[in-house]
């Protein structure tokens, strides 16, 4: 039963069909972001920001939830972010040595056990697992969007766009996303602004209001992950398969490169284990209807 005030603005999405789906060819091979298939949705309210770490502590406060990342005892931060003694440090991921495992990381210290939440209040919590963002949709009365939800919202009402706002590149004229700029994973230059995650209004909403549908943080959503889903999806409302061994996250995050990671793009896909948490990754949620 929910027992919490959720307090994150909404963004009403009229009911609408879109095609899903890559339209542009940068689609990342194995990911299965095509073919592209008509979907119908009907109307829904999502939050117009990904869930802050205030709204997260409110969560916190009230239930005495613990983490996954608090209850493993761990968590993944990117090797220039890390703000912990040597002793905390794990070692690097063996596939993706600039991720370090690290004691004491979690959604309360960002960077590793020496960190804080001072002035990130309105940042996206991270280092939260599909888990723990599913323990928060229960106590708000709310729960994850489905991934043609999230891509029909991500879009703003654009048809076909490479992303939320049209498909002018990310540095055209001006940065309209948070992600990683200079050399991949050595040095980022932070010219749009942030080294890593960015305040949850920053830069510009979409169509439909949302702020930051790509880069910042990589979102969960409540469907399982299948590469080969897109081939015979229902057209109507699809939720994912009825099965799996790993959820679905979306919209790439502040540590996406043209040349590693170009997920930043409506149609891009990724998805983790249920319980695992980084440093990049956070959620938005959806308002329960009553046939849900």
């Amino acid at each position: 039963m929910a027992t919490g005030e959720h307090g994150i603005e909404q963004a009403d999405i009229p009911a609408g069909s879109f095609l899903m789906g890559d339209s542009s060819g940068d689609e990342n091979p194995g990911d299965g972001e095509t073919p592209q298939h008509m979907v119908t949705l009907d109307a829904f309210r999502i939050d117009a920001t990904t869930v802050t770490n205030s709204a997260f502590a409110r969560f916190i406060t009230q239930t005495g939830y613990r983490t996954d990342a608090e209850t493993w005892k761990f968590s993944a931060v990117f090797h220039s972010a890390i703000q912990a003694d040597l002793a905390d440090i794990i070692g690097p991921v063996a596939e993706a040595p600039w991720w370090f495992g690290i004691h004491g990381a979690d959604w309360a210290h960002p960077y590793g056990r020496n960190s804080s939440l001072d002035g990130l209040e309105n940042h996206p919590v991270v280092h939260v697992s599909w888990n723990d963002a599913n323990a928060y949709c229960e106590w708000a009365g709310r729960r994850l969007p489905t991934e043609a939800e999230w891509e029909y919202a991500a879009r703003g009402g654009l048809a076909e766009a490479k992303y939320p706002w049209g498909d002018d590149e990310v540095d055209a004229r001006r940065w309209r996303v948070n992600i990683f700029q200079g050399q991949f994973p050595q040095h980022n230059t932070g010219h749009d602004g942030w080294h890593t995650t960015a305040p949850v209004r920053s830069f510009e909403p979409n169509g439909f209001g949302l702020w930051q549908t790509v880069g910042n943080v990589w979102e969960w959503c409540q469907d399982w992950y299948d590469p080969t889903y897109y081939a015979f999806p229902p057209a109507m409302s699809p939720t994912g398969p009825d099965s799996g061994t790993v959820k679905v996250l979306r919209g790439g995050s502040y540590l996406c490169h043209a040349s590693y990671c170009n997920r930043y793009r409506n149609s891009a896909r990724s998805s983790n284990t249920i319980d695992s948490s980084m440093g990049n990754a956070g959620f938005r949620t959806v308002e329960r209807s009553k046939s849900r």
